[in-house]
């Protein structure tokens, strides 16, 4: 199995594809906005024609209105994989969701969901009334890894992880077992001001390719604004936009600003994976990146 992980808007779909062809390799994407029905240019996802033949799962997976867990994506995509192996392929899982990846290839035992309760609801109430920045800072108190793991956005992540923390006094449990996959892991990096500009030119790309138009289809399709799906970056600020509470310079300027934070922090995530290996395309052509990569498949 390979892995081309990477932080957001970096370059990670130009080169998956070129690799997959080269590898005869099938692409799994590891993207929690891509999996759901209808984030399309807010995910920045891939269309049909641009596939260039290359297989892609992962994708419009999901009910938009439906959450979509670590857990169903490590279900589904394990099924995935093996129908790939099957037929004598390379999997190729792409992405910047880092969790999802690792709890894929090292076949993390993830805890079920329990119903929501009293604790839940509570947990919930008070992230709405008093802000969720104030879950977060005591999220990073009991139980750091998951603070870390878990993007400042995902609410329902956040007041999980504390439900099993107040219920239980464990943190949640992240035990591996004999993983079934032996993965080749390559991350995908650039300089500091060059993702900031590639994240600025494809946010742009994204409001003029209709953004605005998607949300409010999503939203006219019964899509609730709570929604999980919704969480993700340009959605939750367009959706504030439409409600009338930001202005259209600032609902863009928080799109940058959100899209730059969660760059930096998968780039943090990615950095704990102690047997990647990393390619700066600010240094590197895009095709001699290629080539590494498959080289480093065809030694293996």
């Amino acid at each position: 199995m390979l892995v081309i992980a990477g932080p957001t808007a970096v370059g990670k779909t130009v080169i998956s594809i070129s690799v997959a062809k080269a590898l005869d390799g099938e692409v799994i994407s590891a993207d929690s906005a891509a999996v759901y029905r209808g984030l399309n240019v807010g995910a920045a996802k891939i269309r049909p024609q641009d596939t260039q033949g290359v297989p892609h799962h992962g994708l419009d997976w999901a009910d938009p209105a439906t959450p979509f867990s670590v857990a169903d994506f490590q279900l589904r995509a394990g099924r995935v994989i093996e129908d790939i192996l099957t037929r004598g392929r390379l999997p190729i899982i792409v992405g910047g969701t880092g969790l999802w990846i690792r709890a894929l290839i090292r076949h993390y035992h993830l805890p079920e969901q329990a119903s929501p309760g009293p604790l839940r609801a509570h947990l919930d109430a008070m992230g709405q009334q008093y802000g969720f920045e104030s879950l977060r800072r005591q999220l990073r108190v009991v139980d750091p890894q998951s603070y870390q793991a878990i993007d400042r956005h995902d609410h329902r992540r956040l007041v999980r992880a504390l439900e099993v923390f107040m219920t239980s006094g464990q943190v949640l449990p992240r035990n591996t077992s004999d993983s079934p996959y032996h993965a080749t892991y390559w991350v995908l990096t650039r300089t500091v001001s060059d993702l900031h500009e590639r994240i600025r030119r494809r946010t742009q790309a994204m409001l003029d390719q209709g953004l605005v138009t998607e949300v409010k289809a999503l939203l006219a399709a019964g899509v609730p604004k709570t929604a999980q799906s919704f969480t993700a970056i340009g959605y939750k600020e367009t959706i504030d936009w439409l409600w009338g509470r930001l202005t259209d310079e600032e609902r863009n300027r928080l799109i940058i600003r959100h899209t730059q934070q969660l760059a930096k922090r998968q780039l943090t995530w990615f950095r704990a994976e102690k047997d990647a290996r990393w390619i700066d395309l600010s240094a590197w052509p895009v095709d001699a990146a290629i080539e590494k990569i498959v080289q480093s498949m065809r030694d293996h």
